[in-house]
């Protein structure tokens, strides 16, 4: 039960530590095209997976207070990180105004689903594989199910400041996909929302013999599964999105188009001082 009446024309807020939480922000859009979007990343902290748990739960808790105070009628952690270390804690903050959603529940409730599965990895930051949260969610509803975890620490860097799609690119994927940790498996998780954009590079590494997960589509499927459920789902085309940023450079704005497939304005947001 929600704190209070929220209504259906209030937007959507998505939090990540960077802009690689917009391969989520553009999955919501295409599913929920009705939806108003405000969308923050953290470019002054990033990237989240070298930061302590103490740190990313205050950088949550301050982001999720502003998207309170963008009149926001969900939460989306788009942050692979800040969900494996910090979701409960925004919960717990948030106190049930607005239902928060993470991105580890959704892509681990569709993995589990398909019985074929025994052997998955998961690529990742440092503090996502450190916290061991797919493991222990995949292992407690699939006990037969082993999991292979490997931190992939350069990946969301080297997104960030675009280079997938390339040699540079391929080389560090090819270096980190040939690893011994994941030789058996046969599914990938890319836990980590930058990922997205270099999926198609994983896929040619493996040739298609291993099933590819990336979480911004079953995120997209769960938020309007929440909104459907507490009767919120958009009516009418809401107003245009906002991408608010902690740090602004124009890089990030120029790379910001790879991960929304649109042309965005990002808007610097002091909520730090």
């Amino acid at each position: 039960m929600l704190a209070k009446k929220l209504q259906t024309n209030q937007p959507i807020g998505i939090f990540d530590s960077g802009i690689g939480g917009l391969t989520v922000a553009n999955a919501i859009a295409k599913a929920l095209p009705k939806e108003q979007l405000i969308y923050f990343g953290d470019t002054a902290h990033l990237p989240y997976g070298d930061k302590s748990p103490d740190s990313i739960k205050y950088y949550c808790i301050r982001i999720a207070q502003f998207l309170l105070e963008q009149n926001c009628k969900v939460i989306v952690i788009a942050c692979n990180t800040a969900s494996a270390l910090a979701y409960e804690t925004v919960k717990d903050f948030v106190g049930g105004k607005v239902p928060v959603i993470d991105v580890v529940n959704p892509i681990v409730d569709e993995v589990v689903k398909d019985a074929t599965l025994k052997h998955i990895g998961v690529i990742a930051t440092k503090a996502t594989i450190k916290s061991d949260i797919y493991a222990k969610k995949i292992k407690h509803a699939a006990k037969h199910v082993e999991v292979s975890s490997l931190a992939t620490p350069l990946l969301a860097s080297m997104i960030e400041e675009g280079f997938f799609n390339n040699k540079i690119s391929r080389t560090i994927i090819h270096d980190y996909l040939s690893r011994a940790k994941l030789k058996k498996i046969d599914s990938l998780i890319l836990a980590c929302t930058h990922y997205p954009l270099i999926k198609k590079e994983v896929e040619e590494f493996y040739k298609g013999k291993i099933k590819i997960f990336d979480n911004a589509e079953a995120v997209a499927k769960t938020v309007a599964q929440v909104l459907a459920k507490h009767k919120l789902l958009a009516v009418k085309k809401g107003a245009t999105h906002k991408f608010y940023i902690s740090d602004y450079t124009k890089s990030f704005e120029e790379t910001s188009r790879n991960f929304f497939k649109s042309k965005i304005k990002l808007t610097q947001a002091a909520i730090w001082k």
